[in-house]
């Protein structure tokens, strides 16, 4: 494996089966994935609840499109809107992250009649023309531009600031509960709750973009409950069909009342409906997002203990984690996989993100404690 390759984000680790936690090459080599594939898999890889359900439907209608009523579409819908915090009592399905944001966005436009967008510094909400006009860093803008306007970034964190910029003229305010991309960066106490006041204060729509915390990963359902705080609009995807490419967003009446036409080809097909409907439910049957919590508890304080200075800071909530390195990320990582067969992923040139399936046992995180010890406490990285 080249150092460059890995590095520039090129992985020749050529996969050939998954299992739980783990991911197999074909000549039997087992990663333990602490990456989920950018949290993509809550429930591990091909969990059998998934596989049979998406099995029997695929034998049964592979596809129609959202016009015609399918159960496993209605008990999609179901399962998801009641997964949802109260008061998010609409949803609408679609392909990945960056459509649900991209129809978050339209949505809130249409509803409210105005057309100014806050976001956060170091946010990212994906890579269509409108989601990306809402992210922040400029080399994924750039090539781009002009993109879509009247976007305000304000200091994540900063209550003060977002306050300030809020006013008559706002049509949504969208913030990840917890920053992924942009280093796993938890916000500070009361800044949610300050971005429900004044979004509700002029009647702009508040948009949390749940689409890396969601699915149980921060130690609930959804990571805006953590700080009791619900938005007129969430938008998901990753976990939401433990693999299969889905996105979803739930939605206040309000804003589904005065939202104008959306649709999509693909929105909420029967194979990938089925697979949602299977994850929610076994997430929620089985209580992964509380075992997520103690997981999240219990790696964090090994992590904490077996590190101590050699790391700056460990944070997150639940199986959402970032290590603050001293030196590059992508060399953790690419160590972490050449070196001790496991997956981890950058977030920015000094944060390690930890995303591991909520599945994981403490067997398996004492493998990972193990792991980031022999590279980040050791001189392997350098």
């Amino acid at each position: 494996m080249s150092d460059d390759d890995f590095i520039s984000g090129s992985k020749p680790i050529g996969i050939e089966r998954g299992e739980g936690v783990s991911l197999y090459t074909a000549d039997g080599t087992e990663y333990l994935d602490a990456g989920a594939s950018f949290a993509c898999t809550p429930l591990g890889h091909s969990h059998p609840a998934v596989v049979d359900a998406v099995t029997t439907q695929v034998e049964d209608l592979t596809f129609v499109d959202s016009s015609f009523p399918v159960q496993s579409r209605a008990d999609a819908y179901a399962a998801f809107v009641a997964s949802t915090p109260d008061g998010l009592e609409q949803a609408w399905f679609c392909n990945s992250g960056t459509e649900s944001n991209e129809a978050a966005l339209k949505f809130a436009r249409s509803a409210t009649g105005n057309s100014k967008i806050i976001a956060a510094t170091r946010s990212f909400h994906g890579r269509t023309m409108g989601s990306l006009a809402a992210t922040w860093k400029d080399k994924y803008k750039e090539p781009y531009e002009p993109l879509v306007g009247d976007i305000e970034f304000v200091p994540y964190g900063d209550s003060e600031e977002l306050a300030e910029a809020v006013d008559d003229e706002t049509a949504a305010v969208i913030l990840e509960p917890i920053q992924g991309e942009g280093g796993i960066n938890v916000p500070p106490a009361g800044y949610l709750e300050t971005a429900r006041d004044c979004t509700e204060e002029v009647g702009a729509a508040l948009v949390f973009d749940e689409v890396q915390t969601g699915m149980g990963r921060t130690g609930q359902m959804w990571a805006c409950q953590n700080a009791g705080v619900t938005p007129d609009i969430l938008t998901t995807a990753k976990g939401l069909g433990n693999g299969l490419p889905i996105g979803a967003v739930a939605v206040q009446d309000w804003i589904a009342n005065g939202a104008a036409s959306h649709n999509a080809t693909f929105s909420g097909g029967p194979v990938v409906t089925a697979a949602v409907h299977a994850t929610i439910s076994t997430l929620v049957e089985e209580e992964w997002p509380a075992h997520a919590a103690e997981m999240g508890d219990y790696l964090t304080t090994e992590l904490e203990a077996a590190l101590g200075d050699d790391v700056r800071e460990v944070r997150g909530e639940g199986l959402l984690i970032g290590l603050e390195l001293k030196r590059g990320a992508n060399r953790a990582a690419r160590d972490l996989a050449m070196n001790h067969q496991v997956l981890a992923l950058p977030a920015g040139r000094t944060v390690l993100r930890l995303l591991p399936p909520l599945v994981i046992d403490e067997a398996e995180a004492d493998q990972l404690v193990t792991a980031l010890t022999a590279v980040i406490g050791s001189d392997e990285e350098s």
